[in-house]
């Protein structure tokens, strides 16, 4: 299965040395995997990588521009929510998917765990409090 168009670190490292470990660890799938490849569709696969991603040293203005010009791809991706799901369920911890960078679904997922914790803690909190 081909992996998503803007590849994390991670992943990039462990397909450069498959084959020459032996102990190389397997590169994350996205979770849904019964959706289909939902990254065939990307709009961002006929974009350089580099739009997604930071260099080293990147200097915050060009970082802030080049995030953004990253985000108006995203705009028009006609995957955008499954890419978005696939960073946030996996935790991909660099670069821009699905529309938020990486600080922005650090917030959300801090958002989910807080929204989890409370519901936890609310005695008769089901699905429909959930809700509200």
């Amino acid at each position: 299965m081909p992996h998503p168009p803007h590849q994390s670190l991670q992943v990039a490292a462990v397909q450069s040395f498959q084959g020459r470990q032996a102990a190389v660890p397997k590169p994350r799938v996205p979770a849904r995997v019964e959706d289909g490849p939902w990254h065939a569709e990307a709009v961002c696969r006929r974009d350089e990588a580099g739009l997604f991603f930071a260099p080293s040293k990147e200097p915050t203005a060009a970082r802030l521009s080049r995030e953004e010009a990253a985000k108006r791809v995203c705009a028009r991706c006609p995957v955008m929510v499954a890419c978005r799901e696939h960073a946030l369920l996996q935790p991909e911890p660099y670069g821009v998917w699905g529309g938020l960078t990486a600080a922005e679904r650090r917030v959300v997922l801090a958002r989910m765990r807080r929204r989890a914790a409370e519901l936890r803690q609310t005695p008769g909190a089901g699905p429909i409090a959930a809700a509200g």
